[in-house]
């Protein structure tokens, strides 16, 4: 894991790998438990037998949930300190471009792209992500997800 006292000392490496995640399982159960929250119980996804004989082989996870996992996975990869509070500014540059099949692990990738100070503590952050299929060769998703880290009041004099 790639740790940082602050989000300052993030600058100088914008354009450098930070690492890549665990291996993390997507199985039915997390796809059938993301289908019901988000309401979008579609075939390929829930209905194993039909998507057996489907495009796929089998169902296949949700793109948004293949997405918040990589997401999620970004704290395997980085840790940013000296900060109260990080949000989420949005994804740039989603592509879905290879299924994650039930039963298979996905692992997340990052870049750090840019670390841009910004108002009042806070610290843009862009992170560019790819997510791997395992023993598939292929990449499941690649994206920019931005981010803003705010500096802990005690730190904001740093």
């Amino acid at each position: 894991m790639k740790r940082y006292s602050s989000p300052a000392e993030m600058i100088p490496d914008a354009g450098t790998t930070l690492g890549t995640s665990p291996w993390r399982l997507v199985d039915q159960q997390m796809i059938n438990v993301f289908a019901d929250l988000t309401d979008d119980p579609q075939w390929v996804h829930v209905d194993e037998a039909r998507a057996k004989e489907g495009p796929f082989g089998a169902t296949v996870a949700h793109g948004m949930l293949t997405i918040s996992l990589a997401v999620s996975q970004l704290g395997e990869i980085v840790e940013v300190g000296g900060t109260d509070m990080l949000l989420n500014k949005g994804i740039d540059r989603l592509r879905f471009s290879a299924p994650v099949t039930a039963g298979t692990r996905i692992r997340t990738t990052a870049e750090l792209v840019s670390a841009t100070p910004r108002i009042r503590g806070f610290t843009e952050i862009v992170f560019g992500i790819s997510v791997e299929v395992e023993n598939s060769g292929k990449v499941a998703l690649t994206a920019q997800v931005r981010a803003f880290a705010h500096v802990a009041e005690s730190d904001e004099s740093n």
